[in-house]
């Protein structure tokens, strides 16, 4: 064989190969994805002052907590609120909850469309190329499995729920559920994302419940 031929065939192999680096750069970077809907009253402008207080007591005063409430405040001084000196002085109160179950089991069976015994034995389909069960709403785990067979594993639910009320007479002006499902249980991770989800499009077209996808993970 020629060096040009050579260089033409290494050409074309790369070519058939690019699709099956693509497919596999996306299975390991699948994105974090949250259910959300929203209910909304808000007065169309901006401006108002606001404190973010947490819904449930015990987390009131917590480090973990006051972090989240930090992204939170970040996210509406962004969109043209003004922070509070104290929750006695806003406009706006903000409450804040999230919590995670403690998980279910999923039992899934395997499947591999490029396995073929009676062609590529063993080495072609089940060592070097081997694609198996995907499922593209779960995120935090592989998303490819061996070949055909049954496997489980654990689904938690997390969950962020934000209120808005006028401090003056207690008005409910918004509420706020983002939910989503993850092989991850790590909530250093699922709630910064969970309050990603909650502000894309902020505030939303009240009673609508949208699909929200944001960046995957990081290994």
């Amino acid at each position: 064989m020629t060096v040009f031929a050579k260089r033409k065939f290494n050409r074309k192999g790369l070519a058939l190969f690019a699709p099956l680096a693509v497919l596999t750069l996306a299975a390991c970077a699948t994105p974090f994805r949250a259910d959300v809907q929203r209910f909304v009253a808000l007065p169309d402008t901006t401006g108002q002052s606001f404190a973010v207080v947490a819904a449930d007591p015990e987390l009131a005063g917590g480090l973990e907590f006051g972090q989240y409430a930090a992204m939170v405040e970040q996210r509406m001084l962004d969109i043209g609120y003004r922070r509070a000196t104290a929750p006695s002085a806003a406009e706006l109160i903000v409450s804040l909850d999230y919590d995670i179950d403690r998980g279910r089991e999923k039992v899934v069976a395997d499947y591999d469309p490029f396995y073929r015994a009676d062609r590529f034995g063993g080495f072609y389909g089940r060592h070097r190329y081997r694609y198996g069960y995907h499922d593209p709403f779960l995120f935090g785990g592989p998303s490819f499995s061996g070949y055909n067979g049954v496997r489980s594993f654990t689904v938690y639910t997390s969950e962020l729920d934000m209120k808005i009320d006028r401090a003056v007479d207690g008005q409910r002006l918004f509420e706020g559920k983002a939910e989503a499902q993850s092989r991850s249980k790590n909530l250093t991770y699922l709630v910064p994302n969970l309050v990603e989800a909650m502000f894309t499009d902020f505030p939303g077209n009240s009673g609508e419940r949208v699909r929200i996808s944001v960046a995957p993970e990081k290994e």
